[in-house]
């Protein structure tokens, strides 16, 4: 077995698993940590998420997304007793690193991470692009058809373009109050 560089301090690593498995690693390499008493070494473990708005059955809907389908994070001391514990948990196939080295995070780039876990507001998924035929569930122009001018992905809105008395009009409405024709 490759010896770990021994010093390099504490750490966040990424961690290869099989895609779905993310939350069942982490619980699996939590339960590890405590039974096989690593709390010194390995300290905390993420499965990266962020919280989106999805539109289904025409209502919107919360859902945490990955933001890294297929990784986990693991902040942690890499020795070999460590380094064993995390590689030899079931559905890990690896860190991130040249060869059997692990290569940690940087900074900068945990930085990025958390911020979009973090984020107080859930972001919407949107199916609409611009020029998407789309149909008015609600309000004033129900039923009304038209085409999709802008789209706001932060607060959720879509300008449509319809066409009201031979002129065309742009209306600003919610993702939730349009479908695609």
């Amino acid at each position: 077995m490759a010896r770990q560089v021994a010093g390099t301090g504490r750490h966040w690593y990424a961690i290869h698993t099989y895609s779905g498995y993310e939350d069942a690693v982490r619980e699996a390499l939590l339960q590890r940590i405590e039974s096989l008493g690593m709390q010194d070494l390995i300290f905390d473990v993420v499965v990266p998420k962020e919280t989106q708005i999805v539109i289904k059955k025409s209502e919107p809907v919360t859902e945490e997304k990955r933001i890294f389908p297929g990784y986990v994070l693991v902040d942690m001391i890499v020795n070999d007793d460590s380094w064993y514990v995390v590689r030899n948990t079931p559905n890990v196939t690896g860190f991130v690193g040249s060869g059997t080295i692990p290569v940690p995070v940087s900074p900068e780039e945990f930085k990025v991470i958390k911020r979009h876990m973090g984020q107080a507001e859930p972001k919407f998924k949107i199916d609409f692009s611009i020029d998407d035929n789309v149909v008015i569930l609600d309000g004033p122009f129900a039923n009304y058809e038209g085409i999709i001018n802008t789209i706001d992905e932060e607060k959720g809105k879509v300008k449509v373009l319809i066409t009201i008395f031979g002129r065309e009009t742009p209306v600003e409405l919610d993702f939730t109050q349009v479908k695609k024709k």
